[in-house]
């Protein structure tokens, strides 16, 4: 009778090391991967609101930008679930090179990101202003895969609109519209139509 469930056992032991593999962090070398800003164009005219399930959207401003995964962290149980899965913490200049991050310990919960430091490799401000938690709102079911696959050290890229988010029974949600502010409300609230992993990206067999 105990067979069955070695078999069931080992089977989700298998599924459990298959996803860690294809998940688990990239360690690219030093150097800078992301030099750029993000790109926050104002909206020339108002654009119409977005529908998403029970949630309507309206656009902000355009916002690009191509930065390093420091954390990812899903969420299923939140108010904002449904809206939005899943959350990126992104650095870039030197918030994307390995040599500075390997001295900064990174996280997510509650919707922030947090990170700490013994040392600073780099000026706090420019920690603060280099990095920042996204809340992700995946256009299409596409977009919603490709974030699925990015993982921790990689590139990635990223277009649309940065939104704010309100529901009928008085439930609402605002962007930054910054990258300069800190605290409760400096996250963006960021409309993905496009995510892409840059080409040249650091192979997959690394650790």
């Amino acid at each position: 009778m105990r067979r069955p469930w070695l078999v069931v056992a080992a089977l989700l032991a298998l599924w459990g090391g298959w996803s860690w593999w294809h998940a688990r962090p990239l360690h690219p070398p030093p150097g800078v991967l992301a030099p750029d800003d993000p790109v926050q164009t104002p909206l020339d005219t108002p654009m119409a609101t977005i529908r998403v399930g029970d949630f309507t959207l309206t656009p902000r401003a355009r916002f690009d930008l191509t930065a390093r995964v420091l954390s990812t962290e899903r969420y299923r149980f939140d108010a904002g679930a449904a809206l939005v899965p899943e959350d990126f913490a992104l650095g870039w200049e030197r918030m994307s090179d390995s040599s500075v991050l390997k001295d900064i310990d990174i996280s997510q919960s509650g919707r922030f990101y947090h990170w700490s430091v013994r040392r600073f490799p780099i000026p706090r401000r420019e920690i603060e202003t280099h990095s920042a938690n996204m809340h992700l709102i995946p256009a299409d079911a596409n977009v919603r895969r490709a974030l699925g696959r990015v993982r921790v050290g990689q590139l990635v890229t990223l277009d649309g609109y940065l939104v704010d988010a309100d529901r009928a029974d008085g439930w609402r949600w605002r962007t930054s519209l910054t990258r300069d502010d800190t605290g409760d409300g400096a996250c963006e609230l960021f409309y993905v139509t496009s995510a892409d992993v840059p080409a040249g990206q650091v192979p997959s067999s690394l650790p």
